[in-house]
């Protein structure tokens, strides 16, 4: 077989849809990264539990129809809106001939939970009788018709394909942290192969739902009280933030030919997965990764650090162990779960377009001064499973 890794060409990275507690967009991202700007966290409508608060955003401008928006669950909703300023930012909004050439691969948890009908059935088994019947007979009268089609996965795939006109190939990819890293390693390989000439990638998450804050507590994973820095001792625990991030990625010869400006390269993304049972092996793993995408001669790296206990500790250790500064998007962002690593990306390559690396947040023992940036390593812990990382470059 002849070797066909010469043939692989350049992926750039030309559109970013980002919205976050910081704002929306890149350059609002930057102003408050940059500006002195405290992380953006509500420890009192969740409390005990530390939420980064989703920005207010004007979904009308990116949704206009108020009945897409109905039948929409909030993390659909995100989604939507953050795929939309990437095309807007890759300039492809609206033309439907790009567009209906436009692969897309989303990374996305399942839907949402009707949680006050939980709640009311969960208090009424403890007190039934029958608990099985009662069970099935509210199952089948107090759940809306519509709640199972919700809970569908490859809807924000479905309503960025209805409301943008994204009609390519569709793929959606399941599993945290993990399903983050896949989708973007997939859409720059099928780019890179000369299979695909321009896709849309990238996923939402919703931190500020009851039902998955018990859920990921009963795993003693969130964060509570006040926010601390991720990398502070003792592990911290997760604290989860609502947001979209969404990349246009590109082959060059398309780009150049509808005359579009790279914000940066996407070079290469690798995923991994530790066995985890193994004393020693999450760090082992991480290790090999940045030796893999060559962390020495990166400028800066930018970690999807979770804070979740037993997985940041190791994957800090090895971050410091390269001497590169280091930046965690969960100290700004809080951690979007399946669209953490996309958001990584986005912040990577904001920062090699801007040749700077945004200053350190106090407090956090591995975010150190940095200098000038063309070179990011982002990597990606998940916070019980999966390993990745990704090398974003100035062009």
């Amino acid at each position: 077989m002849p070797d066909t890794r010469a043939a692989r060409r350049e992926v750039w990275i030309t559109g970013i849809g980002l919205v976050s507690s910081l704002g929306e967009g890149l350059e609002a991202h930057w102003e408050a990264l940059t500006n002195g700007q405290a992380p953006i966290t509500d420890a009192t409508t969740f409390a005990p539990y530390v939420v980064h608060p989703l920005v207010k955003v004007s979904f009308d401008s990116q949704i206009p129809k108020k009945g897409d928006q109905r039948q929409m669950e909030p993390w659909q909703r995100i989604g939507t809106y953050a795929a939309g300023l990437a095309l807007e930012a890759a300039g492809i909004a609206k033309n439907t001939e790009i567009l209906s050439k436009t692969d897309m691969i989303v990374a996305a948890g399942g839907g949402e939970r009707d949680f006050a009908v939980d709640a009311a059935i969960l208090n009424d088994l403890s007190t039934s009788n029958d608990p099985g019947r009662m069970l099935n007979e509210r199952l089948l009268s107090d759940l809306r018709p519509t709640l199972s089609l919700a809970q569908l996965s490859n809807l924000l795939a479905g309503n960025i394909s209805i409301v943008h006109g994204v009609t390519g190939s569709s793929r959606t990819f399941m599993g945290e942290e993990s399903a983050g890293v896949e989708a973007v390693r997939i859409a720059h390989a099928r780019i890179a192969s000369n299979q695909s000439e321009i896709g849309l990638v990238g996923g939402a998450y919703n931190a500020e739902r009851e039902d998955t804050l018990l859920l990921n507590d009963l795993d003693d994973f969130c964060l509570k009280g006040e926010f601390r820095p991720v990398f502070s001792k003792p592990e911290p625990g997760i604290a989860a933030g609502s947001m979209g991030a969404f990349l246009v990625l590109e082959s060059p010869e398309h780009a150049k030919a509808r005359g579009a400006t790279p914000i940066a390269k996407l070079s290469g993304v690798w995923s991994e997965r530790a066995r985890r049972q193994v004393e020693g092996a999450l760090g082992d793993k991480v290790r090999a990764l940045l030796a893999t995408v060559g962390a020495d001669g990166a400028n800066a790296i930018i970690s999807c650090a979770t804070g979740a206990r037993d997985a940041t500790t190791p994957e800090a250790e090895a971050l410091a162990a390269t001497g590169r500064p280091v930046r965690a998007v969960s100290n700004r962002l809080g951690h979007g779960f399946e669209a953490q690593f996309i958001a990584g990306l986005a912040l990577g390559a904001l920062c090699v377009s801007k040749g700077a690396l945004y200053p350190a947040l106090a407090g956090d023992p591995l975010e150190t001064a940095g200098a000038g940036v063309s070179r990011v390593v982002v990597t990606s812990v998940g916070h019980w499973r999966g390993e990745g990382a990704g090398v974003v470059e100035k062009i």
